[in-house]
C-alpha cells in the first residue's frame, strides 16, 4: 500500500512521471467508487440537494392542492348543518349535494397537483435531471390525473344499486386507461424510468377493473377471481421487466432503471396472491402446513431473485415470512420470544444472503442452461 506522500516522492525523484501518478490516482478513485456488478444500482439521490428540492416539491404540491380545494369550495360550497332545528333526513336530502361538492373539491385539488407537477418537471427533471424530485413529480402527476377523474366520477355515481356501481367501475377503468396515456406522454417528454412502471400499473388497473365490472362488484367469488388475475398480471409484468433487463445485461443504461421499477411493481402482485391462497392473510393461526409452505415459496422466490439479480421478490414476501416464522416459534413453545427469534432469523438470513450474494448467485446462474445464462446479468 502506497500513500500519497510515497507517490509524490516518487514523482519528485523521477521514478514516476506526473502523468502516470495522476492516472494511478484516477484509477484507484474509480475502482473504489465503482458500484459492484450485483449491487442492483439505480439512481435515487444524486446529492443532498435532491432531498432539499424534494421537500420543497412536497410542500408546493400540498399547497396547490389546498388552494384547489379552497377554489372548489368557493365555486360549489358543501351543504352545512348548523346544528339547529334537527332534521333526521338532512343527510339523506343533501347527500347528492355533498357528493358533488366533495367530488369537485377532490378533482380540482388533484388537477392542480398534476398540472403543477408537470410544470415543475420541466425544470427539475428536463433541465436539472434530479432523480428523487423527478420520481416524486411523476408519481404526483400520475396520481393527480387518476384522482382528478375519480373525483368527477364520485360526484355523479354514489352507488345505491348494482347497475350504478358497475357503471362507476367501468368509468374508473376508463380513468385508469387515460392515466396510462398521460403517463406515456410524460415518458415521451421527460423519460423518467419509473414512468414505465406507472404506465404499466395503470394498464393493469384497467384490466382488473374491467374484470370486476364484468363479474359484478358484489359477486361472491370476487376476491378469488381478482387475486388470480392480479397474479397473472404480475407474471406478465415480471416478464415485461425481464425484457427490459435482458436488453441491458450490463445494467449501464436507463433501461436497467426501468426494469428495476417494473420488478418492484410485479413483486407484490405475484407474492400477495400466492400467500393469500396459502392462507397467510386469514389470521394468526395459519397452521403448520401453511407456515412451512410459506417458507418453501420464499426459498423459490429467493432462487428466482438470485437468478435475475433482483431483490424485489424477497422484500415483497418478507411480511408473510415473518408471520409464518412467528407462528412456528409460538407453536414450538417460544411464546415470549417468538417475535424476537423471528426477527433474529430473518435479519441474519438477509444479511448473510447479502454478504454472500455474489458466490451464491454464481452457483445458481451456473446451474442454468447456457442460453438462459447469456440473457441474465453477468455474475461478478
Amino acid at each position: 500500500m502506497y500513500s500519497q506522500e510515497d507517490i509524490n516522492s516518487a514523482v519528485a525523484a523521477g521514478a514516476l512521471s506526473a502523468e502516470a501518478a495522476d492516472a494511478l490516482r484516477t484509477h484507484v478513485a474509480a475502482s473504489r467508487d465503482a458500484v459492484p456488478a450485483d449491487a442492483e444500482h439505480f439512481r435515487l439521490i444524486t446529492g443532498f440537494n435532491d432531498i432539499f428540492v424534494s421537500i420543497g416539491v412536497v410542500i408546493m404540491l400540498l399547497a396547490v392542492g389546498a388552494i384547489g380545494q379552497a377554489i372548489a369550495g368557493a365555486i360549489y360550497p358543501a351543504p352545512y348543518y348548523d346544528g339547529t332545528d334537527w332534521d333526521p333526513n338532512w343527510y339523506a336530502d343533501t347527500r347528492a349535494q355533498l357528493d358533488l361538492a366533495q367530488g369537485i373539491s377532490t378533482a380540482l385539488a388533484a388537477a392542480f397537483v398534476a398540472a403543477t407537477a408537470w410544470l415543475l418537471a420541466e425544470f427539475f427533471t428536463l433541465k436539472r435531471r434530479m432523480a428523487l424530485p423527478s420520481i416524486l413529480l411523476l408519481l404526483a402527476f400520475a396520481i393527480g390525473v387518476m384522482v382528478t377523474q375519480a373525483g368527477v366520477i364520485m360526484s355523479f355515481f354514489n352507488g345505491g344499486s348494482t347497475t350504478s356501481e358497475t357503471i362507476g367501475v367501468i368509468l374508473l377503468a376508463v380513468a385508469a386507461l387515460v392515466t396510462a396515456g398521460a403517463s406515456w406522454l410524460h415518458w415521451k417528454r421527460f423519460m423518467v424510468p419509473i414512468t414505465v412502471a406507472a404506465m404499466t400499473a395503470a394498464v393493469a388497473g384497467t384490466a382488473v377493473l374491467l374484470l370486476v365490472a364484468a363479474i359484478g362488484p358484489n359477486s361472491d367469488n370476487l376476491e378469488t377471481v381478482v387475486l388470480s388475475v392480479v397474479f397473472i398480471v404480475g407474471l406478465v409484468i415480471f416478464a415485461f421487466a425481464m425484457r427490459w433487463d435482458m436488453s441491458d445485461t450490463a445494467r449501464s443504461t436507463r433501461r436497467s432503471d426501468v426494469a428495476f421499477w417494473l420488478h418492484l411493481l410485479a413483486a407484490p402482485m405475484i407474492a400477495h396472491p400466492v400467500f393469500a391462497l396459502i392462507g397467510v392473510t386469514d389470521g394468526d393461526n395459519i397452521g403448520l402446513g401453511a407456515a412451512f409452505a410459506v417458507i418453501a415459496v420464499y426459498v423459490v422466490f429467493g432462487l428466482v431473485a438470485l437468478a435475475v439479480d433482483r431483490r424485489a421478490l424477497l422484500v415483497s414476501a418478507l411480511a408473510y415470512v415473518l408471520i409464518a416464522l412467528t407462528f412456528l416459534f409460538r407453536e414450538f413453545g417460544a411464546v415470549e420470544l417468538n417475535f424476537a427469534l423471528t426477527a433474529l432469523v430473518i435479519g441474519s438470513a438477509l444479511l448473510t444472503l447479502s454478504a454472500l450474494w455474489t458466490p451464491i448467485r454464481a452457483a445458481v446462474v451456473g446451474s442454468l442452461p447456457g442460453d438462459m445464462r447469456t440473457r441474465l446479468p453477468a455474475t461478478a
